[in-house]
Order: C-alpha cells, then sequence, then structure tokens
C-alpha cells in the first residue's frame, strides 16, 4: 500500500512539474522564428479549411498540431499587409497605400521588426517577396535583414512594376534574383528555390547557438498561375481550366515544401526551440473557372469578397502557430487578432528592449493568448481600406472599400453591418437595427483617417518607367561590369 501510495505522490509531482513547465512565460524565451507567409492564398485554400479538391496534407498536419487564431485579420492586399507586419503599424501609417506607383514603399523612419530583433542577437533571412521598396534605402538588406534572396516589385515578372527584366521571359522558372549585394540566376521552380535557400541558411544557422528569425515571404500562388507541370496535372485530368490548374498547382507544391521543411526541422532537433507559423497575406484570388467546360466557383470557405476587397474573404486568413512543447496542440484562439500584433508579440518572446524613439505601435502583443487561450482580450477596432485611389482622389475613396471590425461588428463601405460571429458569412445586413454602433465605429473611422493622411507620405510621387525602376537599373549596370552569376543553394541533405 505505501509503494502504491509513493507511486501516485511520484506522478502527481510529475504531472505538477509538467504543467508548471509549460506555463512559464513565453517572454524573453528568445526562439527561433520562422514565419512562413503565401501570396493571395484565401481561407478556402487548403484542405484543413474545407476545400475537398486541394490535397496539402503537410499543412493539415500542421494544423492540427498547432494553435490557430481563428479570426486573423490582415489587409486587403499584398504589400499593406507587409508593411503592417514589419512595422507594427497599420499600413496607411507608414506611407504604403497601393502595391504600385511608389506607394508601395514603407516610409524610412520606421525602426523595423527584424532590426528589433537583431537588437535582441537575432540574425534575420528574407527568402522570397519584400514588395516595401527597390531603392537602395528601402531594400531588405538595409532594413533588418541579414541574409536575402528576393524577387523586385510585388511579384516575379512584373517588369513594368519594379522586377527584372528577364523575368517576364523566364515565369516562376529559372528566375532573376538579388542575393545581398549582387543579381543572380537562379535554377528550377521560383517556390523551391526559395524553401531551398531559406533551409540552407536555416540548417547553418542551426550550428550556432544564435537565434534566428527566417522570413519566408512565398510569391505563390500569386498571378500568373504557373506550377510545374506534375503538379497541374492533376487538376487537367480531373477538367480544370489552365488557370485553375496552375493556381491549386502551386499551392499542392507549396504543401510539399512545408512538409520538406517541417521534416528537416524535426530531423535536425530544431522543433523544440523554433516558432513556426503559416499564415496568407491577403483573401484569395481567382475563385472562377472551369470544370469539363462548365463555369464554377472556387470553394473559399463560405466568406464574402476576396482579394482586393474590404470583406471578410479579403482580409480574414489562416494563421497557424506551433512550438513543440510550448504552445497547445490543436488549440483555437478565437480573439480578433491582426497583422500588426506580430510586431510586438515577437520582440516580447525575443526580449527585444524598443527605442525611446521609434514610430508609436499600433498592435499588441499576442503573448497574453499564446499562454492563455482564454486570456482576457480587450475589443478593439481595426481599420480596413483597400487604398489604390486614383492620385488626387483620397477623399473620394475615404469610405469606398473600407471597413472597421470588431469582435463582433463588421461595419463595410460606411453603410452595411454585420455581426460576424452569427453572420460570417455577411448575408444580413443590419444596419438599420444598430444606428448606435454604426455611429460609434463611424467616428472612430473618421478619426483614424484624419489622422493618417499625413503620414501617407507616398502620394503624389511621380510614375517611373520600366527601363528607371531600381532593379532594371542595377541589373543593366551589373551585367556589363561582371556579368550574372549563377546560384544554388547549399544542399541540406547532406
Amino acid at each position: 500500500m505505501k509503494n502504491i501510495q509513493g507511486l501516485f505522490v511520484i506522478i502527481v509531482f510529475i504531472l505538477f512539474n509538467s504543467a508548471t513547465a509549460q506555463k512559464k512565460s513565453l517572454k524573453n524565451s528568445q526562439p527561433n522564428i520562422i514565419l512562413v507567409m503565401t501570396d493571395d492564398q484565401g481561407m478556402g485554400d487548403l484542405a484543413c479549411m474545407g476545400n475537398d479538391v486541394l490535397k496539402t496534407p503537410h499543412i493539415d498536419a500542421f494544423y492540427k498540431e498547432s494553435t490557430r487564431f481563428t479570426d486573423f485579420q490582415v489587409s486587403p492586399t499584398c504589400a499593406p499587409t507587409r508593411a503592417a507586419i514589419m512595422s507594427g503599424n497599420r499600413p496607411f501609417e507608414v506611407g504604403v497605400t497601393h502595391t504600385i506607383l511608389q506607394r508601395e514603399r514603407m516610409a524610412l523612419d520606421v525602426f523595423t521588426m527584424p532590426q528589433a530583433l537583431q537588437s535582441a542577437g537575432y540574425e534575420t533571412g528574407l527568402f522570397g517577396k519584400w514588395h516595401l521598396g527597390d531603392e537602395e534605402a528601402y531594400l531588405p538588406t538595409s532594413r533588418g535583414f541579414n541574409e536575402v534572396l528576393m524577387h523586385g516589385g510585388g511579384g516575379i515578372g512584373q517588369t513594368r512594376y519594379g522586377d527584372f527584366p528577364l523575368n517576364e521571359e523566364h515565369l516562376y522558372f529559372n528566375n532573376i534574383l538579388l542575393h545581398n549585394d549582387t543579381i543572380v540566376k537562379t535554377e528550377g521552380f521560383c517556390t523551391d528555390v526559395f524553401f531551398d535557400a531559406a533551409l540552407a541558411w536555416i540548417k547553418k544557422k542551426n550550428k550556432t547557438s544564435q537565434p534566428y528569425f527566417a522570413y519566408v515571404a512565398l510569391n505563390a500562388p500569386h498571378a500568373p498561375l504557373v506550377a510545374p507541370d506534375e503538379y497541374k496535372k492533376r487538376f487537367l485530368d480531373l477538367g480544370y481550366d489552365q488557370g485553375t490548374a496552375g493556381r491549386y498547382g502551386m499551392i499542392e507544391n507549396i504543401d510539399d515544401n512545408f512538409g520538406k521543411m517541417m521534416k528537416k526541422l524535426e530531423a535536425w532537433n530544431a522543433l523544440e526551440n523554433t516558432l513556426v507559423i503559416f499564415m496568407t497575406d491577403n483573401g484569395a484570388t481567382h475563385l472562377k473557372g472551369t470544370l469539363n467546360g462548365e463555369k464554377v466557383t472556387h470553394f473559399n470557405a463560405d466568406l464574402r469578397g476576396a482579394k482586393n476587397s474590404p470583406f471578410e474573404g479579403g482580409t480574414h486568413v489562416p494563421a497557424f502557430w506551433y512550438w513543440k512543447g510550448q504552445l497547445g496542440h490543436s488549440v483555437d484562439i478565437n480573439q480578433l487578432v491582426s497583422h500588426i500584433d506580430l510586431y510586438q508579440t515577437f520582440s516580447d518572446i525575443a526580449g527585444v528592449t524598443l527605442p525611446e524613439k521609434m514610430q508609436d505601435l499600433s498592435g499588441r502583443s499576442l503573448v497574453p493568448l499564446l499562454e492563455n487561450p482564454k486570456a482576457d482580450w480587450e475589443d478593439r477596432a481595426l481599420f480596413i481600406h483597400c487604398g489604390r485611389w486614383t492620385e488626387g482622389e483620397r477623399e473620394d475613396a475615404k469610405y469606398k472599400k473600407a471597413a472597421v471590425r470588431t469582435q463582433q461588428w463588421r461595419f463595410d463601405n460606411n453603410t452595411e453591418l454585420y455581426n460576424i460571429p452569427n453572420d460570417p458569412s455577411e448575408k444580413n445586413n443590419v444596419a438599420a437595427e444598430h444606428p448606435e454602433v454604426i455611429a460609434e465605429l463611424r467616428e472612430a473611422y473618421n478619426q483614424w483617417w484624419e489622422n493618417t493622411k499625413p503620414l501617407m507620405v507616398n502620394e503624389g510621387l511621380p510614375k517611373v518607367q520600366p527601363e528607371d525602376q531600381p532593379f532594371a537599373k542595377r541589373y543593366n549596370k551589373q551585367l556589363e561590369e561582371i556579368g550574372i552569376p549563377t546560384w544554388k543553394p547549399v544542399n541540406t541533405d547532406k
């Protein structure tokens, strides 16, 4: 009997200490951080989110093991979301009101999130899409990244808006990219290249005691809808059009690469000290296609709208967080959170001491929710605007393609009101029933708009011709002086 009692005490002691270990604060814990963000992939573009056409087993498995933010809001388009993550601010507050026309350049007075991480001893790497300015002062190597492999502008092949000229001829394959300070030619499909480059760098960092931040910012599945033939084949055989096959093929390629990354991290014994995040930058695109010649609408998780819309389908995205032994498995956090929260969250986790003189941050740390998904979380107003107004028409665009989001409400285009917990698809406009809610949200929006206008520093800049884009000029200069070397990542299988 005494032996049984003694065993019971030991078991209770072990369980108590195990629970206590799980509850230790995440602040100042300094894990490695890997942020994988895809481009133009919506809530409905994963099997685990309900898509019954796509096969995404690796991200599905990650989803099952993760802590999931079920109401994670971003901006409706690419550059604004990236500006919010890098600055901790709503994008208009750091000058980013468009994806082109120099209005994608993040204000130079921003103390960036990677700079903050560097101040806490982190090495930082970017692999893929930057989209916050291509002039030297705006480049990621000038804004807190130690290692960079990137394309120009907003997408591979977008030569009118900043990408390297030759990429228009070789869409998504064998692309010209910028590796730190040198323009290089790569071999293979772009998503494979970016993941391979990130893994090679991560493997090297894992051999040191220095923490790292790897930002794997893919351009896929952004258009053009190009994927390797072996990834398109299944969809073409099912009878889908070329565009759908290309887009869905890109997503399944992402899934395979994500699975490879997680397998490598496990083999390198890195998962116990690495926070891995999967998210997307805005809602889906190309939601219509054909199946055996008949028009079809692709699955969008029953959300209204898509990329470049002020509705849930434009801004509500997947956000799965995994840290082995530290974050809960299959845990949903239902409070309203946002991309502007990543800056302070990473700073808290990394033990960053922010400088006294820097931009005011619009977000808040997610650490309390990560430690306790049922923690008190004060309601908030998130301000959403698609931007992209024609020059000189900013005031006319004030309420066009705009929204305010709180935990309960979504106030769209200054006229429509939806109770999101009860109506996530935004089908029942209840504006007439809640004039007091509309008055409150409109007042908050008006105040934000007026306070933000002086911060929109990129308005009214001249249009840059394709031949005068920074990367075009840089390419021609290097081609003449030293040529364009071929670049390959280190083989991580050895």
